[in-house]
């Protein structure tokens, strides 16, 4: 799901980034120059965590602009782009939502919505999408992700990573100092292995946490399906769905790297389906129909 990989990719340069700052400005070393304050360390990790996340947030969505090379459309030209503008202002207000910017980006079939507010979101869609989908299949897709934004997914998420970053930020810094001063026998300020410790820890521990985000991402999929069976119809939402499943069964599928971008997702199983940000299409087309997920 393209949303929630560009958060993630920005919401880990943003901390990291906000980490980069507060050593050089020192907060690590007053941190530390008498022990370890854990209860200090841990108002440090919250402002940094849920700080890195919002700012992740309110960016989000020109990021997202920026990495797609989605153009929004200002005014409509053609019967393509005023249907397609048409279709989101209804699905919108059916939702309850103010009008998203509706935007058109090159590629394979794809879709995506983000945005820090409910009502100033961006929904965007590929021109690999427009071009292999019926208008009813794309409506559904449409509904899908202006679903996701009425269901204040992103708002969600942002508290969720927010809640990951602390933990992260925490126990990288607690992990780098009993290196530093345990291990390496350092008793003075900060050792080169502080450092390492605490960019490598902050590292993995930032990928391990993202299953958590991932878990998430997955079950609010069953409901962004849910909800654009409800604004365009459960039959259009599963052969939506269907179609999907279709181009990915044929050669010119998506590569792997990509894959799990979009609204379609992949299949995986095992340690890979920890970080699948989608279910697969098929456990979501029988959720639809009523089977069990």
């Amino acid at each position: 799901m393209k949303r929630i990989v560009l958060f993630l990719a920005t919401n880990l340069a943003v901390v990291l980034l906000l980490s980069v700052i507060a050593s050089v400005l020192g907060v690590d070393q007053y941190l530390t120059q008498n022990g370890l304050s854990l209860q200090s360390l841990l108002w440090f990790s919250l402002l940094m965590g849920f700080g890195g996340s919002f700012i992740s947030l309110l960016i989000s969505k020109q990021i997202a602009l920026w990495s797609t090379g989605a153009h929004i459309i200002e005014s409509p030209e053609g019967a393509h782009e005023r249907w397609l503008v048409d279709a989101v202002r209804r699905l919108a207000d059916k939702a309850g939502i103010g009008m998203p910017d509706v935007a058109v980006y090159e590629g394979q079939a794809n879709a995506f919505a983000t945005g820090a507010f409910k009502n100033s979101a961006l929904v965007a869609v590929s021109t690999g999408l427009l071009e292999s989908m019926s208008r009813e299949e794309v409506e559904a897709v449409l509904g899908h992700e202006i679903t996701h934004v009425a269901n204040g997914d992103m708002v969600t998420l942002t508290l969720i990573q927010g809640v990951v970053n602390t933990f992260v930020i925490f126990l990288s810094r607690v992990i780098g100092f009993v290196v530093d001063r345990v291990l390496l026998k350092n008793e003075r300020g900060h050792g080169p292995g502080f450092w390492v410790t605490t960019i490598v820890a902050q590292l993995v521990l930032g990928i391990l946490a993202s299953i958590i985000v991932m878990w998430f991402s997955r079950q609010r999929e069953f409901r962004a399906d849910a909800g654009g069976a409800s604004l365009a119809g459960r039959n259009k939402m599963i052969a939506a769905l269907e179609r999907l499943k279709l181009n990915h069964e044929q050669p010119a599928q998506l590569p792997d790297a990509v894959k799990a971008f979009g609204i379609s997702g992949g299949v995986g199983a095992g340690l890979k389906r920890l970080f699948m940000s989608h279910p697969p299409l098929d456990e979501r087309i029988a959720a639809l129909r009523g089977g069990e997920r």
